[in-house]
């Protein structure tokens, strides 16, 4: 009597379908502007692993779809009614209910800083090109910091305008860091990526992060910005 392959282990091929299944990036847009809130919503959709989950016109909006949708990242503005961008970020981040990336236009610099100091992860241009965006949504979503370089450099030249409140941190503190560190830390002030970094220093992308994450530890300093406006004050 013949008798029939098992199914299961002869012949066997994992379904295609299961295999093509991944997470979609969930995403909050806030803007008091609903053609702004329409273009980024027509860039987010174009994305084959991300979504739309809601839209807010104000802060305030922003802080209670993001306590009921916990999206996985919020695309912020600043200048809003009811409660603008900087204090909404504050809420969301304190809270941990979503990692948040500002567009902003460069109206009013101090809203820069204040998002900065909020806990913001990512900064960008409203002006940035769709495939910049989906990149830093991506980005941001997988726990890495994303700083357009000009508003790095609009966030530096305003912390070296004389009179502008920055936060400032004890010199002393550089003693704590190691050789490398501080070799880490110089290039953080040239506004250099991980990768770039590890180009010039000759270690890899990995430990980069690594250094990074130490020195931003050991001078209390909460992101890659501060790091570059700390350098440019202890050197000015």
């Amino acid at each position: 009597m013949s008798v029939s392959p098992d199914p299961v282990t002869h012949g066997f091929e994992p379904n295609a379908a299961n295999e093509s299944i991944k997470r979609r990036i969930t995403v909050l847009l806030v803007d008091d502007h609903a053609a702004i809130r329409l273009g980024m919503r027509m860039v987010v959709d174009t994305a084959e692993d991300m979504e739309v989950v809601g839209e807010a016109a104000d802060g305030a909006s922003a802080v209670g779809m993001a306590r009921a949708l916990e999206p996985d990242v919020v695309l912020m503005d600043l200048r809003m009614p009811v409660l603008d961008g900087v204090e909404a970020t504050k809420v969301i981040c304190a809270e941990g209910l979503s990692k948040v990336l500002v567009l902003t236009t460069f109206d009013h610099d101090s809203y820069l800083f204040g998002a900065l100091r909020a806990g913001a992860v990512g900064f960008l241009l409203k002006s940035a090109q769709p495939a910049a965006i989906t990149d830093a949504i991506c980005s941001v979503d997988a726990g890495r910091q994303v700083i357009s370089p000009e508003v790095t450099a609009r966030i530096v030249a305003a912390a070296l305008t004389p009179g502008h409140e920055t936060d400032r941190h004890p010199r002393s503190e550089l003693e704590t860091l190691t050789m490398r560190e501080r070799e880490v830390f110089e290039a953080l002030g040239d506004g250099l990526s991980n990768y770039s970094i590890g180009r010039q220093l000759g270690i890899s992308e990995a430990t980069v992060k690594t250094h990074v994450s130490r020195v931003l530890a050991k001078l209390g300093l909460e992101s890659r910005v501060q790091a570059a406006l700390f350098q440019h004050r202890r050197q000015n």
